[in-house]
């Protein structure tokens, strides 16, 4: 979707979207407004001031009237500015208060997407729209608006005016109004196109900047800084292009506007001279026409110069927007019951999935966990072990047959009750950049001090724990790279015995842990499985020995399932796997050797 190049979708409906999330701020619009009118009323009397001034007080030499209109052009003047000043500011406050909404809309919505969709999109790219879309939408908001309605009412206001003082020069100095729209209006559709690119390209060059941050020990670790520094310059120089077609369409209404304005003064200055020679308009009439035609180019002037970032932020919000718009794939039906407490028989039939739909993981999968039962998933990396926990937890909705808690199908259940009874330690571990303490807490967000350390104790995290400088206070860096990988393994399972769940998943979780430390685990976690059904999926075929089911998956299909010794007898797929992993150690297995 990121590399796809693709026009504004809809401007108009971009643009009322945006103005439903600011009408909620309608004391301040209304503020704003007002401000806006006085501002460019007080705008427009200046040059009627100044005419007045030259033709009833100098050529009359009347110096009183002349410092009464002066002193009356020094209000008007100041009047306006503060106008303005203060229409910035309150504008200020409902830009950031319409972006502080469209923001929170977006990250609410964030974390109600599936897997799936977080599977095909970047993290850098989604941070991009987070981010950088949204401060385009800010920026604008703060700064363009108010220009606007002002230069909108400044433009009505100048004509108005034209007219009224002589309507034929009026007439000759509005001839180029039509000229600018119609320009603006051709050069809007190339420049909302290359800035949606840009924002595009953008997404793309953050996703290359996380994931290389992120991994940057992988980097090192193979010293692959060339290729990454390469693959950033490849995107790099594809942003550079984008946004350069971009400012290029954007950057000629700058020209275009002065030509058009300067040309408007031109026949102001050419004609109002002829028709003040022939007397047919007098000299303030002309100079009052003069600044009136300036007033008339600095609205479009202001248009063009804020053209770029218009442009840009009606893109950025067009990618907000879908990310808003974007539906949950994994949903709650419409009247999904409530789980209440839990007993744990869990049974798939006939379970068939895939992450794509033509290219089936799982298929036809069937299996029983009675109340209480531990049951293992043993298989090679790609078999579908970890896709059983992820279609347990409705991370994804299974393609066909039925999965049943309780005799309940968990489609029929109420997705926040279901996860609720699930703890679950993936052999991926993700803490937060914060305490020891308050990620462990993670799992139960009520839980007090005490029962946090009790459930580290229970984890065997204490040991560790205390030893940190501020033990429980410890702030964890980002992903918690200032503690060891086993450590981090820990504290997942502290969290996991924390939640208290009635269905525990544990994917690899002693993978990252050395021997001694996952027997003191081992122990651990038969405490805190005793009476609850428990999925165990493990590569380390001796931690699940004393399995009630050993289920052996290979390509999608159980090809065996039993006890541990009833799978040796087999002498099939287990027991190789088996032998595998003690090669060269056979004698010292005593279920290896019966005799």
């Amino acid at each position: 979707m990121m590399g796809r190049k693709e026009r504004a979708k809809n401007v108009r409906g971009t643009v009322l979207r945006i103005w439903k999330y600011m009408r909620k701020q309608k004391a301040g619009l209304a503020v704003t407004s007002l401000l806006v009118i006085a501002g460019s009323g007080l705008g427009l009397l200046g040059p009627y001031l100044m005419g007045r001034a030259i033709d009833q007080d100098i050529i009359q030499g009347d110096l009183a009237g002349l410092a009464r209109t002066a002193w009356w052009m020094l209000v008007v003047y100041a009047g306006s500015s503060l106008a303005m000043w203060l229409q910035a500011y309150v504008m200020s406050a409902v830009s950031q208060e319409t972006v502080r909404d469209i923001r929170n809309d977006l990250f609410s919505n964030l974390q109600t997407l599936s897997l799936r969709f977080f599977d095909q999109h970047t993290h850098g790219e989604l941070m991009s729209r987070l981010a950088n879309d949204v401060e385009n939408i800010s920026t604008v908001l703060a700064e363009s608006v108010t220009h606007l309605l002002s230069g909108a009412l400044t433009l009505v206001g100048v004509a108005v005016m034209m007219l009224l003082i002589n309507v034929r020069l009026g007439i000759v100095s509005l001839v180029v109004l039509p000229l600018m729209m119609l320009l603006t209006q051709y050069i809007s559709k190339h420049t909302r196109q290359g800035f949606r690119e840009q924002q595009e390209s953008l997404g793309m060059l953050n996703g290359i900047i996380e994931e290389t941050v992120t991994g940057q020990r992988v980097v090192k670790a193979y010293t692959r800084e060339e290729q990454v520094i390469s693959q950033f310059e490849v995107q790099n120089r594809r942003l550079q292009r984008a946004a350069t077609r971009a400012r290029i369409f954007a950057g000629t209404m700058g020209p275009i506007s002065n030509f058009i304005n300067n040309l408007s003064l031109a026949i102001v200055a050419g004609i109002g001279g002829w028709m003040a020679v022939s007397g047919a308009a007098t000299i303030g009439t002309i100079v009052s026409f003069v600044s009136y035609a300036r007033q008339l180019g600095r609205p479009l002037n202001e248009i063009a110069n804020l053209y770029n970032s218009i442009q840009s932020a009606i893109a950025g919000a067009e990618r907000v927007f879908e990310i808003i718009d974007q539906v949950p794939e994994v949903q709650d039906a419409p009247d999904a019951l409530p789980l209440g407490e839990v007993k744990g028989d869990v049974v798939f039939e006939d379970v068939t999935f895939g992450y794509d739909k033509d290219v089936p993981v799982l298929k036809q999968v069937s299996l029983h966990a009675e109340p209480g039962q531990t049951i293992a998933l043993v298989g090679p990396t790609g078999a579908g072990k970890t896709t059983i926990v992820n279609l347990l937890t409705r991370f994804y909705d299974i393609a066909s047959g039925s999965i049943r808690i309780d005799g309940a199908d968990i489609r029929r259940l109420k997705k926040d009750d279901l996860r609720r009874q699930l703890g679950i330690v993936l052999q991926d571990t993700f803490l937060f950049s914060d305490t020891v303490m308050e990620n462990i807490r993670y799992g139960r967000l009520d839980a007090t001090d005490e029962e946090v350390i009790a459930a580290a104790k229970l984890a065997n995290a204490d040991q560790f724990i205390i030893r940190l400088p501020l033990g429980y206070q410890e702030p964890l860096s980002e992903r918690a790279s200032n503690i060891s990988q086993g450590q981090r393994q820990l504290l997942a399972i502290a969290r996991a015995i924390l939640a208290n769940p009635s269905i525990l998943v544990l994917d690899e979780a002693t993978s990252s842990v050395d021997t001694r430390t996952e027997k003191h685990i081992q122990e651990a976690m038969l405490r805190l499985m005793k009476g609850r059904t428990s999925f165990v999926i493990a590569h380390r075929l001796s931690t699940i020995r004393e399995a009630d089911l050993i289920l052996v998956i290979d390509h999608g299909e159980i090809i065996e399932r039993g006890a541990h010794r009833e799978l040796l007898a087999q002498d099939g797929f287990y027991k190789h796997l088996y032998e595998s992993q003690f090669k060269g150690q056979q004698h010292l297995i005593p279920e290896l050797n019966p005799a």
